[in-house]
């Protein structure tokens, strides 16, 4: 009994251009042909075929399958690194399945940055695009320590979210004395922010480039006078504070 390519793609539930692929590549073995040009398939065809699928199945990359098969010393470790690749690929659904589970839960978009369904839904849009540049810009352990700055500043960001582009100087120096104390105490409850380059998911040029660009393009005129402002006086908050630590006249609290 012999089949055509339809019938032993029907037998190995996969398709006519599979079958033609594996043939391609080599892995397949050709078979006969009748005087009319059709192949003709045998039942070692199918078990060749299934075994290709089942190492397909498991992820064995198709230029690899050959060694496989042949008992290659290297089978080991390949399947030890397609383990790895896979125990990497659940632990990334898993994650994603949790992602998703936050978010129907906390009732935010979609496309909130991991970590921060907490918080993305009380923030404006241009802050929520400043978070997600953050993830690609640090690593895991400054994303944590951002995540619990961006939960403890929810209060003053908000205003500084409404302060309109023409603010007066008598609404901005409120708010740059409240974002000051904010940020000051950030510097000193998470040290690496004033030398952040152990931090870094890419290079020192890379990340300021982009963070320069991203909130000169992002906040209004009054903010960023605000958030420049508040920056200098929380670096020197922070100077006397250190001043003082080393003061011996000064008592501690």
């Amino acid at each position: 009994m012999a089949w055509s390519t339809r019938e032993l793609a029907e037998r190995a539930g996969t398709t006519v251009n599979t079958i033609r692929h594996y043939h391609r590549l080599g892995l397949l073995e050709e078979p006969e042909r009748e005087y009319n040009g059709y192949k003709l398939y045998e039942v070692p065809h199918l078990v060749s075929l299934l075994r290709i699928r089942r190492l397909a199945d498991l992820g064995v990359p198709l230029a690899q399958i050959h060694a496989v098969r042949a008992g290659a010393e290297s089978t080991p470790q390949t399947l030890r690194e397609l383990d790895g690749e896979l125990a990497e690929s659940i632990r990334k659904l898993e994650r994603a399945r949790a992602d998703i589970a936050t978010i129907l839960r906390d009732e935010v978009p979609a496309d909130t940055p991991a970590g921060f369904e907490s918080v993305a839904g009380r923030r404006s849009e241009n802050d929520t695009s400043i978070l997600h540049i953050y993830t690609q810009l640090y690593d895991e352990a400054a994303l944590a320590d951002i995540r619990k700055i961006a939960e403890d500043a929810e209060g003053v960001a908000t205003d500084l979210d409404r302060l309109p582009a023409d603010a007066p100087e008598e609404a901005r120096l409120p708010l740059i004395a409240r974002l000051a104390k904010s940020l000051a105490r950030n510097l000193v409850d998470y040290p690496w922010l004033s030398d952040p380059v152990s931090h870094l998911a890419k290079s020192r040029d890379v990340t300021s480039e982009t963070m320069v660009e991203a909130i000169l393009e992002l906040y209004n005129p009054a903010q960023l006078d605000v958030l420049g402002r508040a920056h200098l006086a929380a670096r020197e908050q922070v100077q006397l504070l250190q001043e003082h630590s080393h003061d011996p006249t000064i008592a501690p609290a």
